[in-house]
Order: structure tokens, then C-alpha cells, then sequence
């Protein structure tokens, strides 16, 4: 998996299981993952070192990644929206709807 589609998957995965995180571990993956800044802005933002913040992405995104293995929300999620793309417009938006 190449870095654009390892960053796609975290975001995927913090969209569905963000609410699972301590609102440290949400602000963190946010600020690198969603408004792309880098590690140094977070931990000078957080008044923390670099070191501190890349262990938090790293055990946040295996935290993550548990959750999915356990859950598979997101492989649902897909397999979903393969059956939806497959499917006249009338009747995906009854799915949608439905969901």
C-alpha cells in the first residue's frame, strides 16, 4: 500500500471510529491526517515534542486498525457501496434511504 492510499484507508477509518478516541488522539490524527499538517506543527501546537506526537499517530492508527479488524465497518461500508454502484438510481436511493 503506497502512502496515498495508507493515508485514504486513516482517514476512512478515523471518519467511522473517531468517536471510539480520547479527543487528544481525535485532535492529533485530525491536524495530520485531515488538515495535513506536519509533525512539527502538532507537537509546537501541542507544546510536545515531535517524538510524543509520532507515537501518538502511530498507536492512534494501530488503535484504528484493531478496531476495523474487529468491527469491519469499513469493509461493510465498501462492499455496500459496490452493491450501490451496481444499481439503477431509483432503487439506490431507496438503499441510501433505507441505510
Amino acid at each position: 500500500m503506497n502512502n496515498i492510499e495508507k493515508t485514504i484507508r486513516i482517514n476512512e477509518l478515523f471518519d467511522i471510529y473517531k468517536s471510539l478516541l480520547t479527543p487528544k488522539q481525535q485532535q492529533v490524527m485530525e491536524n495530520y491526517y485531515v488538515f495535513d499538517l506536519s509533525i512539527g506543527e502538532i507537537a509546537d501546537n501541542n507544546k510536545t515534542s515531535r517524538a510524543a506526537i509520532f507515537d501518538l499517530i502511530k498507536r492512534t492508527t494501530n488503535i484504528l486498525e484493531d478496531y476495523e479488524a474487529k468491527l469491519k465497518l469499513l469493509e461493510k461500508r465498501n462492499k455496500i457501496n459496490k452493491i450501490l454502484e451496481k444499481e439503477d438510481e431509483k432503487l439506490k436511493e431507496k438503499i441510501i434511504n433505507l441505510l
